[in-house]
């Protein structure tokens, strides 16, 4: 019998949740090379709750998740179940919607766990359950919420998803007091930060850092990595010729001011003009240009002054932070004035993980808006793990 609602959230199968957990691992693969689309895992189970298909989104323009799977498993999945991380889409753009599709191929019931909430392609387990197929939603919601988080924060909120990355010892400094800084984090760690950069859509430096440091910004040693954007914030175009981030090893955007006249940076790298605030530029504007290229995993990878401004600004919703453990005593800070001038505007953060690399301690948090979306999530697969109920939401 056809539900009322077209998404009853119940408790899932042990071979389903299994088969959600594998969907995620499968979804995380797509990290980097899938924006402007979200990263997406599917699982096919048959009728006796065996995998006979597994797929992700590999590339934006490319089969969703569902296609793959549905492809591995042929004929096996009529009948069956989808295990997918986000909601099928219900919309035709460069490729056909996923909810067809598996109506298609016969499946009898869809589990998926994050709702979609873009307004063009949502609507999947709508017509699912209008065609009969049971579907069952909020499945390992958090967890799956937090694999898309770059897609899901711009969304809804029209920009990308930032992550303030920074290296320090443990007595909080970025180098030592006569700015050498190379190097104060193990080998260990320092690779981790290329899958990290291998995971975004761009990473941005401040001119600062980029005259300082002479960063390369590229993914290096991540077999398959799509390169990052290079994106350097220089107000006053000063980036010099033989930077190197203008090697070609990957794209780079120059941001510089509005008024700023047209020299030789022009001819050696993409340049766009932005408008002040301030000293520097108006971030806003700069998130936006990001935004319309594309751009939905920002890594900021700046030094003190663009870390606060962005914190300031209410712009960062995600911090990992590499933690040696070593002593300088003196030299920069690791973070600058990020407009908090007492205990009470003290940015508390919500710490999600901590991994050892090598000798170092990586620290992974959320800034309180990113939490409250977590936490909201995370409600929902409570709710999608115990008493089974129905609800509206599609």
């Amino acid at each position: 019998m056809r539900q009322e609602d077209p998404v009853a959230a119940g408790a899932a199968a042990p071979p389903e949740l299994a088969a959600m957990r594998r969907a995620l691992v499968l979804a995380a693969r797509g990290l980097g090379s899938t924006s402007p689309n979200p990263v997406v895992g599917c699982v096919v189970l048959d009728e006796g709750g065996r995998t006979v298909g597994e797929g992700w989104h590999q590339r934006s323009g490319g089969p969703h998740a569902e296609v793959h799977a549905l492809a591995e498993a042929g004929e096996d999945a009529r009948g069956g179940t989808a295990v997918v991380t986000l909601e099928p889409c219900n919309h035709t753009g460069r490729t056909g919607p996923c909810a067809q599709a598996l109506l298609d191929a016969g499946i009898a019931r869809v589990v998926y766990a994050v709702a979609d909430p873009d307004p063009a392609a949502k609507g999947g387990a709508a017509a699912l359950n209008a065609a009969g197929v049971q579907v069952v939603g909020g499945v390992l919601a958090a967890e799956a919420a937090s694999v898309n988080a770059a897609w899901l924060t711009a969304v809804r909120h029209h920009r990308p998803h930032v992550t303030w990355k920074y290296a320090a010892t443990l007595d909080g400094r970025s180098a030592a007091a006569d700015g050498t800084s190379r190097w104060i984090t193990s080998s260990e760690a320092r690779a981790d930060v290329h899958r990290l950069r291998a995971a975004s859509d761009a990473v941005l430096v401040g001119s600062g850092t980029a005259r300082t440091d002479d960063p390369q910004l590229s993914a290096r040693g991540v077999e398959g990595a799509v390169q990052p954007l290079r994106v350097v914030l220089d107000t006053e175009a000063r980036t010099h010729r033989g930077a190197r981030v203008l090697d070609g090893t990957a794209p780079t955007l120059i941001a510089v001011a509005e008024d700023t006249p047209a020299g030789p940076l022009d001819t050696l790298a993409e340049v766009v003009r932005l408008p002040r605030e301030g000293a520097g530029l108006a971030l806003p504007a700069l998130l936006a240009e990001l935004y319309g290229r594309g751009v939905r995993a920002l890594l900021l990878e700046g030094g003190p002054t663009l870390a606060g401004a962005f914190l300031a600004a209410g712009l960062v919703d995600r911090v990992v932070g590499y933690i040696a453990p070593v002593l300088l005593g003196e030299g920069p800070a690791v973070l600058g004035s990020a407009g908090i001038s007492t205990i009470d505007q003290a940015l508390r953060l919500t710490v999600t993980e901590t991994i050892r690399l090598g000798p170092d301690l990586r620290i992974t948090a959320e800034t309180a808006a990113a939490h409250t979306a977590a936490a909201a999530a995370d409600a929902a697969d409570t709710a999608a793990d115990t008493e089974p109920r129905r609800e509206t939401r599609a």
